[in-house]
């Protein structure tokens, strides 16, 4: 196969596939080994899928329902180019008996429309709007991969992981905010096997690709996106600034729910919420509702919505701008930004990972630049005064005695790590991160 996107090449006998991709997910599921000619993608898939411990015979949840659904649609940025999903495939699903989908960057099916019989028989799998079809729930399926490795993707028949679904074939397509780049969900196609030509997945792919175009043309000014600001970085008590100019310190648990809020503005169920702040698995939906009653009160009702969690309104955090510079190259841009590591004494689990991915990735920029100027300024700073190997780089680029005699300190006492009751705080940041900032 010369695509492996793709899921038949033309002149693949289809029902043959079919046979050769049963045997292959049978094996898999009883032996955990894949066997050709199974995809690369799609091995990958299932092997994700295996760890997820998403079960060949699961069933999807209806995540959201009724009003809730509504509501959700209403404000998602994909419900602006809505018309243009229909125009450009509705007719296509009503005429082949297929169905167009769409979903959010989390897999929760928004809309599903087309043929009324292909409906009704998607129905009986859950494969409805308010549903979640995230690849961590239900395998490998188009829209769930798609997100998953926001890229297009094409799922032919047995490839999906899920039995009840493998009588089906999909292509999607992730789409994104065009200022931002930020995934806002994806766009599929689903039906019989007529839809594993290469054509269906190159055709969602363009229809992705206008509906970015449409979002950029229909995008407000950039003055007019941002009407929270909030400031994490370097400080364990987060400050957010409303439009209006309001001032609001926040408490640490508030701090960390704002953050993680902010880099999902599609919203987080109460469960992923409990994941992303809480390391003891004691500490019930209650615990969480209740915080977030406190930080409602705090915030103003109009703040916070539900159903899932989100704020009613863009931020613009300095976080994101750090991370945005970061993906763009502007490393010096970024580095002006960064004001030290985001909410450091924070031990939320999801706030941990984030602030790990952040400093590291700042670290390596600059030391990838290697501008002295640069990595004088992070080694001076608190969270950079014991960070060897910046402290090596900038003995490189600029060898004063200052700097090399700091090199040598830092190599003497971080060469036995070894306190009187075992191994002592390491890593560039041990010290930094146990002083309390604000």
């Amino acid at each position: 196969m010369t695509d492996p996107w793709v899921a038949l090449e033309p002149g693949t006998d289809p029902s043959e596939r079919v046979r050769v991709l049963r045997r292959a997910h049978e094996t898999f599921t009883a032996a955990g080994t894949v066997a050709r000619p199974v995809r690369s993608v799609v091995a990958d898939s299932w092997r994700r899928s295996a760890g997820a411990h998403v079960s060949p015979d699961a069933s999807a949840s209806v995540e959201l329902s009724d009003g809730d659904l509504g509501a959700y649609r209403a404000e998602h940025p994909l419900a602006r180019v809505m018309p243009l999903f229909r125009e450009l495939m509705g007719t296509f699903a009503r005429d082949g008996q297929h169905l167009l989908a769409v979903c959010d960057a989390h897999g929760r099916l928004l809309w599903v429309e087309g043929d009324p019989t292909t409906r009704q028989r998607a129905d009986r799998m859950n494969f409805v709007p308010g549903a979640r079809w995230s690849e961590t729930t239900m395998g490998t399926n188009a829209p769930g991969t798609a997100v998953a490795l926001d890229r297009p993707v094409q799922v032919f028949a047995a490839e999906h992981f899920i039995r009840r679904v493998q009588p089906w074939t999909c292509a999607a397509a992730p789409v994104h905010d065009p200022r931002s780049g930020r995934l806002l969900g994806a766009v599929d196609i689903t039906g019989g096997d007529g839809l594993a030509h290469p054509h269906s997945l190159a055709f969602v792919q363009a229809v992705a690709r206008a509906a970015e175009s449409q979002l950029a043309l229909l995008a407000p000014a950039p003055s007019d996106t941002a009407s929270l600001r909030l400031t994490a970085l370097g400080r364990d008590e987060a400050l957010l600034v409303t439009d209006t100019g309001r001032k609001i310190r926040l408490s640490r648990r508030h701090s960390e729910i704002l953050v993680l809020l902010a880099r999902h503005p599609e919203g987080l169920t109460g469960d992923e919420l409990l994941c992303a702040l809480y390391e003891d698995e004691s500490v019930t939906p209650v615990t969480l509702r209740a915080e977030l009653a406190r930080l409602r009160r705090v915030l103003g009702p109009d703040v916070l919505r539900s159903r899932p969690y989100r704020l009613a309104a863009p931020v613009d955090s300095d976080f994101g701008t750090v991370e945005r510079r970061l993906g763009t190259g502007a490393v010096t841009a970024a580095a002006a930004a960064f004001g030290g590591p985001l909410l450091p004494g924070s031990q939320a689990p999801a706030v941990v990972r984030i602030r790990r991915r952040l400093t590291d990735g700042m670290r390596a920029a600059l030391i990838a630049r290697g501008d002295p100027d640069l990595l004088a300024d992070w080694a001076h700073a608190p969270w950079g005064e014991e960070d060897l190997d910046v402290w090596r780089t900038l003995a490189t680029v600029r060898p004063t005695p200052p700097v090399l005699a700091r090199l040598r300190e830092l190599d003497a006492e971080q060469a036995v790590p070894v306190g009187p009751v075992g191994p002592v705080a390491s890593g560039p940041y041990a010290t930094y991160l146990q002083r309390p900032r604000s």
